[in-house]
């Protein structure tokens, strides 16, 4: 196919400095509501969802966190964070977070975005969905499969049955 998603879109995905996390905290809104389908998550008496934990950390850890933005032109569209896994023997990196708008999704964003931190980022990746979030296990599955051409390994949480797949960049 000729069709480049990045182009076509003027696609681009970036470091977050601390001076933009307002960015992440009000996008985190959506992702957590997106949850409330798979999670008990109630608002607070605001109105808003709870605080993302230690989402701070992406800006003090070093390089252990890393926090992405994922931009239409000038229009933040997701978002990602990444955890570096230092002495882990299962990943060099996870992604612990990765959420991109309703209205960008079934276009080609989320495959574009999640492959450009693949490659950025070369070793064992490590991604987990939970286990009633079957349209991310789809995604996620389809994702990896493309980028590793099939060159990957799926595992079940034995307790909690969360989906992980395992691959090499």
């Amino acid at each position: 196919m000729g069709y480049n998603i990045k182009s076509e879109l003027k696609l681009s995905i970036k470091s977050v400095p601390e001076s933009q996390k307002d960015i992440i905290v009000q996008l985190m809104q959506f992702y957590l509501y997106d949850f409330t389908a798979y999670l008990r998550i109630d608002v607070t008496e605001k109105g808003t969802f709870p605080a993302y934990p230690d989402l701070y950390q992406y800006w003090t850890s070093g390089e252990q966190k890393l926090p992405f933005l994922i931009w239409r032109q000038d229009i933040p569209v997701g978002f990602a964070l990444v955890d570096r896994m230092s002495n882990n023997r299962e990943a060099d990196y996870y992604m612990a977070e990765f959420f991109v708008l309703r209205p960008y999704r079934h276009n080609g964003v989320g495959t574009w975005a999640a492959h450009e931190l693949f490659g950025r980022f070369a070793g064992r990746w490590k991604v987990t969905q939970m286990s009633t979030n079957r349209p991310a296990q789809s995604f996620w599955r389809k994702v990896i499969d493309r980028y590793t051409n099939g060159e990957y390994r799926e595992q079940t949480h034995p307790v909690r049955g969360n989906i992980s797949q395992f691959f090499n960049t």
